[in-house]
Order: C-alpha cells, then structure tokens, then sequence
C-alpha cells in the first residue's frame, strides 16, 4: 500500500508496531502464511476482502480468503473490476472449491462481488482510494460504513488495522476508531502482529463472549423471577 507522507518512526515494540516496517508495505501477519500476508501487505483490495470475510471463521482462515481467490482466478492480486464483473454462480463455486474460502462460500461470494461492485461504481475499482485522501478519522469511518459488507464495528476495526498497521492515519483515527484504536489494545485484527499477539486477540475475544453470555443469563435470570 502507498505510505504516509511522513516518514516511518522506528518501531519500539516489534509485537504491536505503530509504523510499518517497509516504506512501501507493511509487514503484516493476520493470516499467519507468508504469502497471503505479503498480498495483504501489498493489495488494498485484499486488505478490504480480508476484514469482509472476518466473520463467524478463524481470523487466519478470513485472511487467507483473498490469497486463495487470487491464486483460483490464476493472479497474483484481486481485481475489483474482474471480480464485479464475473458470473456470481461461477464466481461462489470458485470460493466453495476444496478448502472452501469461507464457512459460508456461497453468500460471501455474493457479498465480495458486491463490494467489488461498490468500489468499481464508487471509486474507480481502486480499493485505496476509500481512505488516501480521507481528511479526518470521522470521514474516513463514513467511508468505511458506506462498503458492502461493513457495519459500524467492522469499519471501526479497519480504520484502527489501517492506522496501527498501514500508516493511514487522518486526524482523530484512534477516536474514530474507538476503542479498537487504543493503543496497546488486544480487541481485534488491527493489533494481531505475529503469534503472540493473536494469542491476546482470541483470549480478549473469548472473554467477551463469556461476558456476553454470562450477561444474558442474568438478564433471563432475572426475567423469569418476575
């Protein structure tokens, strides 16, 4: 992906860097295999399919996705045009082909065409321009709600993976971002840098999942005593 305008700062702390390794593109570990995350590291695109594809799937298995569909449509990188533009039955038996790229190939098939769609009637099919001349956080996080696929949570994940790991940061991305953009955090994608930190991911969200539910018994609890 382009840098910042101002150059990278050295990286203090190699488990959560704040600024990219390469000037060019980041080093990115969220799909734990070289070469899908060399094309996260180097295709927006990617990057955007990826965090489609985070949903009810390992966060590995998410973001391989856009690796194994490039390889399938014999590329060494997405084209938002070509995949607009390809027949959605083909297109969802290429995602369900063995290992499938998704626990639901058929429907995230159609949701990736229509993000591809999106970005090709909206900005051209360049992926990178939904955040490169972005202003501020507030802007950019519009932006993001605006994509297929994407509600507020997920934009905000995005916004703080962009900034914490791909030098896009426009003024107030951390606020934008909430508490995904915290710095030192363990909430999602944006701050898995290699092993150790997925680690901390999957704990924090097993902990908000046991939360979540102990929450909803409380309430059931409290419900069928009145």
């Amino acid at each position: 992906m382009s840098p910042v305008s101002k150059s990278p700062a050295p990286i203090s702390h190699p488990e959560h860097p704040e600024h990219p390794k390469h000037p060019k593109h980041p080093e990115i570990h969220l799909a734990q295999q070289a070469e899908a995350d060399a094309l996260l590291g180097r295709s927006p695109l990617a990057a955007l399919v990826g965090m489609l594809l985070d949903q009810q799937v390992p966060m590995e298995w998410a973001f391989s996705g856009p690796y194994t569909i490039a390889q399938r449509l014999g590329a060494d990188d997405l084209d938002a045009h070509e995949i607009a533009a390809r027949d959605p039955e083909e297109f969802a038996a290429l995602l369900s082909e063995k290992p499938a790229v998704h626990r639901y190939p058929g429907s995230m098939a159609q949701r990736v065409q229509q993000l591809c769609a999106f970005l090709v009637e909206e900005y051209g099919g360049d992926a990178e321009a939904v955040w490169a001349d972005a202003a501020t956080g507030k802007e950019l996080l519009g932006r993001l709600q605006a994509l297929p696929g994407f509600g507020k949570q997920k934009a905000q994940i995005f916004l703080a993976l962009l900034g914490k790991q791909y030098g896009v940061r426009p003024t107030g991305w951390r606020e934008a971002a909430g508490a995904y953009g915290e710095q030192g955090s363990y909430r999602s994608a944006a701050d898995i840098t290699g092993p150790k930190s997925l680690v901390k991911v999957r704990a924090h969200k097993q902990e908000m999942k046991a939360a979540a539910k102990a929450a909803k018994a409380a309430k059931e609890s409290k419900t069928d005593g009145n």
